[in-house]
């Protein structure tokens, strides 16, 4: 995937201090794993913000709510996701990533 694509690119990043976990994240990550016809990039990144939502790494969060849109995930579903997830993942992880959320999808 092209470095454009990534939030402003982990070999730009972190390259200087984790020249390897960047090369990873780009060549693996966004290239052979998210390039993979096995499942849509919309799935994936259904699954990617369920993933984040349920870890609680909301840093990460922002980009990939961006990402799952460019895919072709909607608004709504991407809060329902959220919401469903408040149950199984619990009420606070629900409501920090709803917080970013509403920056990332201008959701009032």
């Amino acid at each position: 995937m092209p470095e454009s694509k990534q939030p402003g690119g982990p070999r730009q990043q972190f390259g200087d201090i984790a020249p390897a976990l960047a090369g990873y994240s780009e060549d693996v990550l966004f290239g052979q794993v998210w390039e993979n016809q096995d499942l849509s990039a919309r799935d994936r990144s259904l699954v990617t913000v369920a993933g984040l939502v349920t870890s609680g790494s909301t840093e990460q969060l922002a980009f990939h709510l961006g990402r799952a849109r460019e895919n072709g995930v909607s608004d709504k579903e991407l809060i329902e996701t959220v919401t469903h997830l408040a149950f199984y993942a619990g009420w606070p992880k629900a409501m920090s990533a709803l917080t970013v959320a509403r920056t990332v999808l201008a959701v009032s």
